[in-house]
């Protein structure tokens, strides 16, 4: 079962999809993995209710060490920028009072696996307890509600150019994230027509297909 069938599963939660409140997040970091060492340099997070933001979270995160050439190409963000920046452990107590509760807020990212491994890493490390709320991956739902005529891949710029996103991904994490939320309401308009109006429907979603998936 997936860590979002799981976490439905258990809350057994029927609310119509305009009445959840939706947090999209998004993650830069200094590599792919806590496992090597890397760790978070920008958290960017918008909440949405009833399809309007009504909140949003940006922080630069000084991860202790020094970046990559690659990763200052990517992302744009440099030594000098997170020199100052409060550590990880400062700022997980503000970005949990951002999500909220558990029982309300469902949190949305594009690939992720990825972003949540970071965050339950630096939990972890800090000995918060991670809440156990639902996840939304937009890779996931997108690959099922998009043909391979229509899209070449389900890479957040694509996307995001396919929904007519009003912000372009830029790989800085508050852009990306308000990036993925117009993708979300895309993915959202394209699951009506499977009749997926409620959350339980929207974390038990799963198309059968006749092609082959999107990569």
């Amino acid at each position: 079962m997936s860590e979002e069938s799981a976490a439905v599963s258990k809350l057994a939660d029927h609310r119509p999809l305009h009445e959840v409140v939706f947090v999209i997040l998004d993650l830069e970091t200094s590599g792919a993995a806590p496992s090597t060492g890397a760790a978070i340099t920008e958290i960017g997070a918008v909440k949405v209710h009833g399809g309007e933001i009504i909140g949003e979270f940006q922080t630069f995160v000084n991860p202790q060490h020094g970046l990559s050439d690659f990763i200052t190409s990517l992302t744009g963000i440099t030594d000098e920028m997170l020199a100052d920046a409060p550590k990880i452990k400062s700022v997980l107590p503000d970005f949990f009072e951002f999500l909220g509760s558990h029982k309300e807020t469902v949190l949305v990212a594009h690939n992720a696996p990825f972003d949540l491994g970071f965050l339950k890493a630096a939990a972890k490390k800090h000995k918060r307890a991670w809440p156990d709320y639902p996840v939304i991956d937009t890779v996931r739902i997108a690959r099922s509600v998009l043909e391979r005529d229509e899209v070449a891949n389900c890479k957040l710029s694509t996307l995001a150019t396919f929904f007519g996103a009003k912000t372009s991904p830029t790989h800085r994490a508050l852009d990306d994230a308000r990036a993925t939320v117009d993708v979300l309401h895309g993915i959202f308009e394209r699951l009506g027509t499977f009749e997926v109006t409620t959350l339980h429907e929207l974390l038990n979603f799963k198309r059968k297909r006749s092609k082959r998936p999107l990569d």
